[in-house]
């Protein structure tokens, strides 16, 4: 992994999602990678933790056929990261789903994610 702010950030924009819903590793392995290990994720107000975060990703890989992350902006400054992105998934059974996100981190010194906080809104397919 790039060792460049930038960079890093969009991997976690990009590539986390990619490699969880599709990636042979172990999802623990690959969360380590992106988060320190005691890191929070709030979204839409709701506390994942790491193992919350990993029991979500069995049903993912079931369900998740192809997702693309279409970030629209970002923005990082000292240890804040923040970005307005869409997320497309499709579903083993045919239907998409779009996801607008709204979200601000806070980075570790070396560049992973200490804190998430998340907005997200459903969008109509179309």
């Amino acid at each position: 992994m790039s060792t460049d702010p930038e960079q890093k950030f969009m991997a976690f924009l990009t590539s986390l999602p990619d490699e969880l819903a599709f990636g042979d590793e172990d999802p623990g392995v690959v969360l380590d990678r992106y988060y320190v290990p005691d890191f929070e994720y709030y979204s839409d107000g709701i506390l994942l933790d790491r193992q919350r975060l990993i029991d979500h990703v069995r049903p993912t890989r079931k369900n998740v056929v192809s997702c693309r992350v279409e970030v629209h902006e970002t923005l990082l400054a000292a240890d804040r990261a923040a970005a307005r992105y869409t997320m497309h998934a499709v579903m083993r059974k045919g239907k998409t789903l779009v996801t607008e996100v709204y979200m601000f981190g806070k980075l570790a010194p070396d560049g992973r994610m200490r804190r998430v906080d998340s907005i997200t809104r459903g969008v109509p397919e179309g």
